[in-house]
């Protein structure tokens, strides 16, 4: 992740980001519900103490968390709902999967929250979606929450990359400095101190 949030080349995936038009207006008119489903199935996957203090504490300074993890599926939302450019989509997954990245938790459990979109929108829009005969661009929209997972995955996996890189650069920085106290103290040879390098 040189040089910026993203490689340069990024996006590699081929979004679509053509959304039905009567599929859209029925999503644009559901939004606030789609938001507020969407982040709390992302809350849910915390423990229970702290999907209480991320529902509950309002404040953006006492509870960074919940903003960024609200600011992001806004995003998310409105950016799928304008048929926003992949960049954009990007932008606005990358700020949850950085958190997501440096939790405790498996690849399933920090990118998992993408494919509840879809039964968000299953769940809120099942009838609409049969009655209006939508079931086929409700499926470009699936495969859209799928590249969009694609996406994230890319995402996450540069942030752990990041994190190794890190990692490593942090335990040649104190070998260096270990070798190098250990040699004032007259404890290495000069080969011993070239294999410590």
């Amino acid at each position: 992740m040189q040089g910026g949030l993203w490689p340069p080349s990024f996006p590699r995936s081929g979004i679509s980001r053509k959304l039905d038009k009567k599929l859209h207006s029925l999503l644009s008119g559901q939004k606030d519900a789609i938001v507020e489903r969407w982040l709390d199935g992302l809350i849910k996957s915390y423990p229970a103490d702290t999907t209480r203090f991320l529902r509950t504490e309002k404040d953006r300074f006492a509870n960074p968390l919940g903003q960024n993890l609200t600011r992001g599926i806004h995003a998310l939302v409105d950016v799928l709902l304008q048929n926003g450019p992949a960049d954009q989509l990007a932008r606005a997954l990358d700020g949850i999967i950085r958190i997501r990245a440096v939790q405790e938790l498996s690849t399933a459990q920090a990118l998992g929250f993408v494919f509840g979109l879809k039964d968000v929108v299953h769940q809120l829009c099942a009838e609409a979606i049969r009655a209006g005969g939508l079931e086929q661009a409700q499926r470009g929209f699936e495969r859209e929450v799928d590249e969009l997972a694609l996406l994230a995955f890319e995402i996450y996996l540069g942030c752990k990359k990041q994190l190794y890189e890190l990692r490593v650069n942090e335990m040649k920085r104190k070998t260096a400095k270990l070798v190098e106290r250990m040699n004032q103290k007259g404890w290495l040879t000069e080969e011993e101190e070239e294999e410590g390098r």
